[in-house]
């Protein structure tokens, strides 16, 4: 797998070398269906990865909560060092599937803790704050980030869905490494403002639900098969109309997977690396053969008029999350 740098060489510790697709660990034991079922074959598709040049992974203490830094973590045993290791922390679990975020200078230090220990490592290579917290200054988390790295407990900092001021104001405290939020065919909200700052200021940008939940594969087409407790089910943009209506965009993916002998879901990839330096996926997937059929997106070449007309696509109907207040602090 061809690779790319995340962040600058002037960050401490320098830029990260990662292959140009991650694996998002999520699914493999939160939010969608079938998680957490088979921790065994989540395991295996994680190793799979490692063999085929994956070197970004991805989990966050939220996913199940804390489930999945631990699955992670015995995935990656023996291998810890083959890997770029990310997790995330500052949403907190309240009980009844409520949450509320926490960037408190305290919780940076007690996360932390928790997650090296859930991961079986001394260290994190990249450590995001998941959701800006609205009553906590930005600088006041980075700076107690900043001590994480000083006491090399990270080795670099992310942010993850932090609107373009927020993520100046956090990289004037420390060098931010990279930025993730949603980004694909699906949402391209990203090319407004987070995309040019970002490249601005040297910071590495993982777009997260590449896939658009799974829906550029052109596997779904009715919410028939999904558990009753799938996200989902619960999205705009999987509701009724919206979901029959946004169809097309995968109609018109896959018009240009026809002509390449690709997937939907490998052009959809292939678009994303097309959108410049410095951008590493992460589709998640449970199965090793959506894994090695993202990977091989890392090989396809999309042509200008191929390009084109992806770019033409329409954004799709209905929101991204049911709640937005969380997003662009």
């Amino acid at each position: 797998m061809k690779t790319t740098t995340l962040g600058s060489e002037n960050t401490p510790g320098g830029a990260l070398s990662v292959g140009r697709l991650g694996l998002g660990c999520m699914g493999m034991s939160a939010f969608y269906s079938g998680a957490g079922l088979d921790d065994a074959a989540s395991i295996r598709t994680i190793h799979r990865a490692l063999d085929l040049g994956v070197t970004l992974i991805d989990t966050a203490e939220i996913y199940g909560p804390h489930t999945n830094e631990v699955l992670v973590g015995k995935a990656l045993a023996g291998r810890r060092e083959e890997v770029t290791l990310a997790t995330k922390f500052g949403i907190v679990p309240t009980g009844e599937g409520e949450r509320r975020f926490d960037g408190s200078p305290e919780n940076v230090h007690r996360s932390i803790d928790g997650s090296l220990q859930r991961l079986g490592t001394d260290y994190v290579d990249l450590y995001y704050l998941h959701r800006v917290d609205p009553n906590v200054a930005i600088e006041d988390t980075v700076g107690a980030l900043a001590e994480l790295v000083a006491a090399g407990k990270i080795r670099h900092i992310g942010l993850s869905e932090a609107a373009a001021d927020t993520i100046r104001r956090a990289h004037a405290v420390h060098p931010i490494t990279a930025v993730q939020t949603e980004y694909s065919l699906w949402t391209r909200d990203p090319e407004a403002e987070i995309l040019p700052v970002v490249r601005e200021l040297g910071i590495g940008f993982v777009p997260y639900s590449p896939l658009g939940r799974g829906f550029l594969t052109g596997t779904i087409r009715s919410l028939d098969g999904l558990d009753e407790n799938d996200f989902r089910r619960f999205n705009p943009r999987f509701a009724g109309d919206s979901l029959e209506a946004n169809i097309r965009i995968v109609e018109q993916v896959d018009a240009v997977a026809r002509e390449l002998d690709a997937t939907p879901g490998q052009v959809a990839l292939a678009w994303l690396l097309a959108q410049g330096e410095h951008i590493a996926p992460i589709p998640g997937t449970r199965k090793i053969t959506n894994l090695e059929q993202n990977v091989a997106a890392d090989a396809l070449v999309l042509s200008a008029a191929q390009l084109d007309a992806l770019d033409a696509v329409a954004a799709p109907v209905g929101e991204r999350y049911p709640d937005m207040s969380s997003l662009n602090r």
